[in-house]
């Protein structure tokens, strides 16, 4: 699994950029929301990725925050939902958005969004409705985010892979000083979800 990518931007072509990496080209097809902040060519980046293998092509695609990650990795276990489409949703509408749009349960946020029908955007309201506050958690700035990216996420997906779900998960870093370090944080999260058992 590729998780992140660091090197020289090369090419910019929309979706898609071309990224150094000591000597190997990756092809990474990024949303507009991170395309469009990109540094100019020949700059050094990092993006967040997510590596996709399928019988006929392998894909990379990369995110300028680890919040706009987990949400497209939310959309793409939707059913119906493939990268392309999620790739559209990121492009129109910030994670913030898309988080206030669910919130509200508002479909016509979604319809703005080109390939996304009304059925389609209900069916993804429905979906999302209980998933998304781990991707805006992550988010700096964001509401509800009390902490850095790196240490929120860090520890949400610490606690993920020890078999949390989202709820547990979100509601234990929420619960976390911004000052800890991720093991520190990790511990007590851990202290606080088995006081709740």
């Amino acid at each position: 699994m590729i998780g992140r990518i660091s090197g020289l931007l090369l090419e910019k072509f929309p979706p898609l950029v071309l990224v150094d990496v000591q000597g190997v080209g990756y092809e990474i097809d990024v949303p507009m929301s991170t395309f469009y902040n990109l540094p100019a060519v020949g700059t050094q980046i990092t993006l967040h990725t997510h590596f996709v293998v399928r019988e006929d092509v392998h894909l990379l695609f990369g995110f300028a925050t680890e919040g706009e990650r987990q949400v497209f990795r939310q959309l793409v276990k939707i059913s119906g939902v493939g990268a392309r489409t999620a790739l559209a949703l990121l492009s129109g509408l910030s994670v913030t958005d898309l988080h206030q749009a669910v919130s509200e349960q508002d479909p016509a946020r979604l319809i703005r969004i080109p390939g996304i029908g009304k059925k389609t955007a209900e069916r993804l309201l429905l979906e999302l409705r209980d998933k998304l506050d781990l991707a805006v958690s992550a988010i700096p700035g964001a509401a509800g985010a009390r902490r850095p990216s790196t240490m929120g996420s860090d520890v949400l997906n610490a606690l993920l892979s020890l078999g949390y779900n989202d709820r547990e998960a979100n509601w234990a870093v929420s619960q976390l000083s911004v000052d800890l370090s991720v093991s520190d944080g990790i511990r007590q999260a851990l202290k606080l979800l088995s006081k709740e058992k």
